[in-house]
């Protein structure tokens, strides 16, 4: 028995004196559950709106400050004409646009009700119904506390209109999630295990002997990647159009172009994995689970990035696959061109581009 003792404190030894266990015991559970407790929220917070007042009266300001002072939304701007209705949403920032209709407070005062018009960016379907809710709850709110003064009750009716998802069908707001997710992992994990492997299988000395540069090498293992790639997000979006009836409502070849850029990052950030792997395992595993995680939570693929602390939308800057599902929204949900999506697609370039940088400065001239 006092073998069997020592033996444990042995391995407890052992362990302690790993740091990547402590590592995986004790960081990767604190971190998940951080990232979950924040990330996943049923509420809204600091969503962006603008308000179309055709009334300008005190009662529209009353309920304007009232949205205001809530602590869910934000002032986005005021629109003049409800013409822009359209083109604010194609920019991305504005959830919800309010409309008042012109002689508010006078409608309201002589008939006893007035009409106000919501107008949500449906194509995240279940933020939209939320943002909606929050309004009408507060509208609601408003016209109850003057009930309370007047008689007879006076009635605000909320005329809800949802763009770009009439239906609010779910499959809008996840089969771009979903392309996005399963291009960065399947790109990266094609090509993190590259490098990996060629240096367990002991070929790494024919790469080294050869006439090649590492840069010449680093991008060499990219290419034939992507034609496989490509030809995977073209079954995706295929089966998106043709099965779960996603609309293309923006330009097929701009959409195609996006998509071979994302992947032509996914498959340098996969290389960069592979350079920094010693083998195929602890390749994959960063490519898979130091991938999924994020992916899912910080990108906007389920939980909206407003709702989140600062410094996991601070964090959420940083993936790539946040600024992917911005362009496949913009261009197959509202229609838009690349004037709408050329951020994004300046930052997704630029990524890639320091990857493959990184890439063949990590990448070893001499085995060690």
């Amino acid at each position: 028995m006092k073998k069997f003792a020592g033996f444990v404190k042995k391995e407890f030894y052992h362990i302690l004196r790993d740091g990547r266990t402590i590592l995986v015991l004790f960081g990767i559970p604190v971190v998940q559950l951080l990232i979950f407790g924040y990330a996943i929220t049923n509420e809204i917070r600091n969503v962006r709106i603008a308000i179309c007042d055709r009334s300008r009266d005190e009662v529209t300001r009353q309920i304007t400050d009232k949205l205001l002072s809530s602590g869910y939304f934000i002032l986005d701007e005021y629109l003049q004409d409800i013409n822009h209705v359209d083109e604010i949403f194609k920019k991305g920032k504005v959830r919800e646009v309010v409309v008042f209709e012109a002689d508010f407070a006078r409608n309201l005062e002589k008939h006893g009700t007035a009409q106000v018009q919501l107008i949500a960016d449906a194509s995240d379907a279940n933020t939209a119904s939320l943002i909606v809710n929050y309004t009408q709850a507060i509208l609601q709110d408003y016209i109850s506390r003057q009930n309370a003064h007047n008689q007879p009750q006076l009635r605000i009716d909320a005329r809800v209109r949802m763009t770009y998802n009439e239906e609010m069908n779910s499959v809008y707001m996840f089969l771009p999630g979903t392309m996005t997710l399963i291009l960065m992992l399947v790109s990266a994990m094609m090509t993190s295990i590259s490098i990996a492997r060629e240096k367990e299988m002991g070929t790494m000395e024919v790469l080294l002997v050869s006439p090649l540069k590492p840069a010449q090498i680093v991008i060499g293992k990219v290419i034939p990647y992507v034609a496989l790639a490509f030809v995977n997000a073209i079954t995706i979006i295929g089966l998106g159009y043709f099965v779960f009836e996603m609309p293309i409502r923006g330009s097929l070849t701009l959409l195609l172009a996006e998509s071979l850029l994302f992947i032509s990052m996914a498959l340098s950030l996969g290389i960069l994995i592979s350079t920094l792997a010693k083998t195929q395992k602890v390749a994959m595993f960063i490519s898979v689970f130091a991938l999924l995680l994020p992916t899912l939570l910080l990108s906007g693929f389920i939980f909206p990035i407003e709702n989140m602390p600062v410094v996991l939308q601070w964090i959420s800057h940083i993936m790539p696959p946040k600024y992917f599902i911005i362009i496949i929204k913009n261009i197959m949900l509202k229609g838009t061109g690349f004037i709408y999506v050329w951020k994004e697609t300046l930052v997704i370039a630029a990524m890639m581009a320091v990857f493959i940088a990184i890439s063949v400065k990590k990448f070893k001239i001499r085995l060690e």
